[in-house]
Order: C-alpha cells, then sequence, then structure tokens
C-alpha cells in the first residue's frame, strides 16, 4: 500500500475527456475526490492538468489507513477508488502553521513558528538562474515566510501567466495554463523544502486594465480561486493573502473582497491562514480591512509604525506587519531606509507582541530589488534580523505564546539614547539582566533587579533589556 507522511501530499492522476473544439474541461468537467479515515471525510476538488490529464491532491492529517473514491460529471473519471496509510510525519516536517491563542502562531504538532517573513512579489517569473539564486538566499537567510504574487503586474510581459495566452488584450481568463502553474508549485515545494511558508497573493491592484486580472467578473473570479485552491491548497506551507493593497484596487468593494475571500474559505479543505493586505499612501492614510470578520485569520498589514502593534492587539488575532519599509535606495521613501531603521521597527514591533516582515530595495546593484525578483541579498538588517530572531526564539512562553512575565522582562529602548532607564520589576525573585546591543549583536550580563529599579546604560541607541528568573 502506498504510504504517505502526515501532512504530506497525496496525488491522483487520472486520464480524462481531453480539449475539443469549442469546449473547456477546466470548466466543463466537474471532479472530485472524497477521501475517509474511520468516520472522518475530507472532500477535495481536482483540477484539470491539460494534455487530458486530471489531478486531485490531499494532504492527510492523521496516522493510519485512508481510503478515498472520485466522483465526477465524467464518466472516465467517476468512481475511481484506492488506499493509502498515512504514516508519522517525517524529519523537519511539523505540519502546516495555525493561529496559536488570540496573537501568536505556531505549527500543527506544537512546534515554535517565528513568523519572520520577507518579500519577494515575483521571483517566479524570473530566469531560472536568478530563481535559482532566490532559493540560495533564502537558504542562508532567516526568513521563514515569503510573500509573492501569481499574477503580473501591468508593465510584465512573462512569457506564460496563469490563464491561457500572454499577449495583454488576447487572454483567455476563463482557461488556465498548467504549464504556468506546474512551475509555480515546484517553487511552492522549493520553499516547503527550506522550511519557508509561501504567502501567496492571489490578487493585486497593479494591472490596471493592461491583462484584464483585475476586472474579471465574479464568476471568472471564483472559478481562477476554486483552481488556485485545487492545485495549491495540498501544500502545508501555502498561506492566502486574497490580495496587496486590496483598496488600491478600484474595481472591487469591501463586498467584493469579503465575498471572495468566503470563496477561498469555502473552498480550502484545510483552512489554511487567510488575511488581506491594505495599501497606504505613506504617513497620510491607513485603511486596513476588518480584521474582525470570521474568514479573517491573521491582521496583515502595511505600516511603518511598529509600535501600534499594542493598539492592533484589540482584535484577537496576530499582527503581522507584512510591509513596514524596505531596507535600500529607492526612490521611494518606503524603498529606503538604513538597516538600522528597518531592524529598529522590527524590534519594536516584535516587543510588542507582532511580527515584522523584510523588504530590500537596493536598485543598483547586480540584481534589480528583492522585492520585485528576488535574487541576491545585499543589506545588512537580515543578519541582525537573524540575531533578533535568536533572542526571541529563547523567551519563556505561555501556553497561548504570550511572553510568561512572572518568569521575563523584555523592555526595548528604541532609538533614544538615554543613560539610565527606571522600571518597576514585580517584587519577589530578582531578575538577572543582560544589555542587548541589536546593532552590534551583542548580550551583555548586568546586575539583578527586583521592584522599582534604576538600570545604568551606556547611553548609545538600539538597545534592549532582558530580565529573567
Amino acid at each position: 500500500m502506498t504510504s504517505i507522511e502526515k501532512w504530506g501530499l497525496h496525488e491522483l492522476t487520472l486520464s480524462g475527456p481531453p480539449e475539443v473544439p469549442g469546449g473547456n474541461p477546466f470548466a466543463d468537467v466537474e471532479f472530485q475526490v472524497t477521501y475517509q479515515f474511520r468516520n472522518r471525510m475530507v472532500t477535495v476538488d481536482g483540477f484539470y492538468d491539460g494534455d487530458g490529464t486530471y489531478r486531485a491532491r490531499f494532504s492527510p492529517d492523521r496516522e493510519g489507513d485512508w481510503s478515498y473514491i472520485t466522483s465526477s460529471s465524467a464518466a472516465e473519471l467517476d468512481g475511481h477508488r484506492g488506499t493509502f496509510t498515512c504514516a508519522p510525519p517525517g524529519q523537519g516536517n511539523h505540519g502546516p502553521v495555525t493561529v496559536l491563542g488570540r496573537h501568536h502562531f505556531s505549527y500543527e504538532d506544537g512546534s515554535r513558528y517565528d513568523c519572520i517573513g520577507t518579500t519577494c512579489y515575483h521571483w517566479t517569473y524570473e530566469t531560472k538562474e536568478l530563481q535559482e539564486l532566490t532559493l540560495e538566499s533564502l537558504r542562508s537567510a532567516p526568513f521563514d515566510k515569503v510573500r509573492m504574487c501569481l499574477l503580473p503586474t501591468d508593465g510584465m510581459r512573462p512569457e506564460r501567466t496563469p490563464f491561457a495566452g500572454a499577449t495583454p488584450g488576447e487572454v483567455d481568463v476563463e482557461r488556465f495554463d498548467p504549464v504556468f502553474f506546474q512551475h509555480f508549485e515546484s517553487r511552492v515545494a522549493d520553499l516547503l523544502a527550506l522550511g519557508i511558508q509561501a504567502d501567496l497573493i492571489l490578487f493585486h491592484p497593479y494591472d490596471r486594465g493592461v491583462w484584464g486580472f483585475d476586472r474579471m467578473t465574479p464568476a471568472q473570479d471564483a472559478a481562477f480561486l476554486r483552481y488556485v485552491v485545487a492545485r495549491l491548497a495540498a501544500y502545508r506551507n501555502v498561506w492566502w493573502s486574497l490580495s496587496n493593497e486590496y483598496d488600491f484596487n478600484h474595481e472591487k468593494t469591501i463586498a467584493d473582497w469579503d465575498r471572495l475571500l468566503q470563496v477561498v474559505q469555502r473552498y480550502d479543505p484545510y483552512q489554511r491562514l487567510r488575511s488581506i493586505h491594505n495599501g497606504t499612501k505613506m504617513y497620510e492614510v491607513f485603511t486596513p480591512y476588518d480584521f474582525g470578520k470570521p474568514w479573517i485569520t491573521h491582521q496583515s498589514v502595511q505600516h511603518w509604525d511598529g509600535a501600534e502593534v499594542a493598539e492592533w492587539r484589540d482584535c484577537p488575532k496576530p499582527v503581522v506587519i507584512d510591509e513596514i519599509g524596505y531596507e535600500g535606495n529607492a526612490g521611494r521613501r518606503w524603498g529606503n531606509l538604513t538597516a538600522d531603521e528597518l531592524v529598529h521597527r522590527f524590534w519594536q514591533g516584535m516587543s510588542l507582541g507582532g511580527y515584522v516582515g523584510h523588504g530590500e530595495s537596493f536598485v543598483d546593484r547586480e540584481t534589480r530589488a528583492w522585492i520585485s525578483v528576488g535574487g541576491r541579498l545585499y543589506g545588512e538588517s537580515p543578519e541582525r534580523i537573524d540575531f533578533l530572531r535568536a533572542v526571541f526564539a529563547g523567551l519563556p512562553r505561555q501556553s497561548d505564546g504570550e511572553v510568561d512575565t512572572d518568569r521575563c522582562v523584555l523592555h526595548y529602548l528604541g532609538d533614544r539614547q538615554p543613560s539610565a532607564v527606571e522600571l518597576e520589576l514585580p517584587d519577589g525573585p530578582p531578575f538577572h539582566f543582560d544589555l542587548i546591543d541589536t546593532r552590534a549583536m551583542t548580550i551583555t550580563p548586568l546586575d539583578e533587579f527586583t521592584g522599582p529599579s534604576r538600570i545604568p546604560l551606556p547611553a548609545t541607541p538600539y538597545l534592549a533589556l532582558r530580565g529573567t528568573r
């Protein structure tokens, strides 16, 4: 009997109705597979993969023997039965990421997940060499999530798009390009092998009518989402970002986004993490989606100020500032932060119980801006973010993911440089304090303190105090 590891991927491949003139197997053929473990049943959509081939993918979450049966509007695909055994997860397989408590994440097996991501919008559209360089860069970087787009922008002219055709004005949005998806999902699998989550951006506002992807009909949007979910949801590292900068797309209303998020929720048998990402004219307006809606699992925010995390935590869902600004030298002010400033914003947001994402936008290097095409990382921030990651990974936590304040105090001082700081510590056993220099990436032991305490400092910026007992 075939053996599939827990949270792995079972793929069923069948031959079915071929394409015929005037027909559309993407829309004309209904194909589903129902998987069963004891009294647990999960039904997944199959999909057409070109050349008369139909596939269905499933990720089992229970160890033991599973069976399946197909159902289809096509006789060739209907009534197929089979079995497989779900084995224990292999090394490095901790399952999908889920929400822990109100404001944090963990892997399904309970292992810690840090959620320190980066953005590479269109790296899968680049040359094979540049894509391989991106993966090599990620292999040695501290990031465990990548934000990436399915759809091209108005100025791109790729060889393939998710739909049939690659010429603006001549794309058939009711048919899909299996070859595009075969390549795209191979890159999702590459990220999985590196232990990195693929935060898939399904729509964006940068089409401006050139391709027409931003103004499809509701039925076309839903068919696109159903096909994407059928192909990709079984990969345990997939997250859904319904749109990047959704409020810059003037072709859709909030009601449209509500509906489309619910479409993804309805089609996804695994309920992967779901959110939607706001745009903002930096320093002028902030228009986040209402993350309290039940089809949202976490807050995906664009904002420049990590200090706002404290307010956003009033919503009982994790706060992820996926765009807080980029280290680089681009002309736009969101894209020319120093490493000091970007890492400062990381410490701000994460000290308050949120999560922060990295970006890099150097425009005069061997490879173009990382946020657009991937390639090579040139900035100083990844090394400092790796240091931050290690510090936060070592903090004692409660079962809901919050820092255990009975055992630990973390106080970030930011870009100020006081000569001392006064803290109101709980009475009882003393806290042993360390001085963390987030710029130099050093940790220096200090003294023990309890109750009202005045702690001397070296009067330099970007310091943090960590007290443990």
